[in-house]
């Protein structure tokens, strides 16, 4: 559905993404994940056919967004990070409104935008002024309008962004629901966002692309050799006895995870498994072992360990 090759965009000296390249198939969700002003609007905007690129191309479904803009983004709906909404119609008439400015023409169009309002759980406020529903329901209007003209594609930037815990978990579910018809991609700085909705995260800092994978498969490819170990035992003995294992880089106490018992980080010098000769220490030592296993990497380890929170440019300039 969508292939972006050699993206380039430069804000005076400044480049906002370079050399980014990628493919969308049909269907599902993708995360375009990674720090504020690491390039994920500029990416966005020039897929909308909102930006051009200095160098490179996009094509969506098969159209050339530059060569051919009014087929490509008849593919496209697309929700920036601030809907553009006019705040003195009704949530009915602004959704008509957009339909005439897409040119759509339907002989449903009535019950198009009901059905578009069922889905998006804005049939209660559908008679309602834009400018007095509350943020959530905004994000609720503006993911409607997106959808308006059934695109094959949802570009959403930051969809959830200054939404309460409650309103973030009703978009998510939202998307999530939309995501299982229509190819959807979202950006966000997210962690927990991109881990709970996305299929498949790009991670991108510093305008490049730094991994593109499932989020549990880069998980497991960011894991390294640690262990937690948790044993029953006087802790300032467990520490003693960690600081004569051989083979050890560092180690250091966790938080208690269950009473009466402490857990360690154990960092093995690279290419080295010390978990026979740490079993035999800890038996001879007459401290049970109540856990002993790889520390697992989570979305955030791989963000931390992959990005650099430095940006080359502000976000306002468009580096998002």
């Amino acid at each position: 559905m969508i292939e972006v090759s050699d993206l380039t965009r430069r804000y005076g000296k400044n480049r906002g993404i370079d050399n980014v390249s990628f493919t969308i198939p049909e269907g599902g969700i993708v995360g375009l994940l990674g720090p504020n002003g690491a390039g994920k609007t500029t990416t966005m905007n020039i897929i909308s056919g909102y930006l051009a690129p200095n160098s490179g191309t996009v094509r969506v479904a098969g159209f050339d967004v530059l060569e051919n803009p009014n087929e490509a983004k008849r593919h496209i709906g697309y929700l920036p990070e601030h809907p553009p909404l006019y705040l003195q119609m009704t949530v009915n008439e602004y959704l008509f409104h957009v339909y005439e400015l897409k040119g759509l023409r339907r002989s449903d169009r009535r019950r198009h935008v009901n059905d578009i309002c069922e889905k998006t759980g804005l049939c209660g406020v559908s008679g309602r002024v834009t400018g007095n529903l509350s943020k959530g329901y905004r994000q609720r209007v503006g993911l409607a309008q997106a959808m308006l003209g059934d695109p094959e594609i949802l570009i959403l930037d930051e969809p959830t962004i200054g939404l309460d815990p409650r309103q973030i978990v009703e978009i998510r579910n939202v998307i999530r629901e939309i995501g299982r018809r229509r190819t959807v991609i979202l950006s966000t700085h997210i962690l927990t966002e991109a881990a709970s909705l996305c299929e498949r995260v790009l991670l991108i800092s510093n305008g490049r692309i730094v991994a593109d994978d499932m989020p549990e498969k880069l998980a497991d490819a960011a894991k390294g050799s640690a262990i937690v170990l948790r044993s029953e035992g006087d802790r300032e003995d467990l520490l003693s006895l960690l600081s004569r294992l051989d083979g050890v880089e560092s180690f250091q106490p966790m938080p208690e995870a269950e009473p009466g018992s402490y857990d360690f980080l154990i960092e093995p010098m690279p290419g080295t498994d010390v978990r026979r000769q740490l079993s035999a220490m800890m038996a001879e030592a007459g401290y049970p072992i109540l856990l002993l296993s790889p520390k697992k990497s989570s979305l955030e380890d791989i963000f931390l360990k992959l990005t650099d929170e430095g940006s080359p440019e502000d976000e306002k300039k468009g580096g998002g």
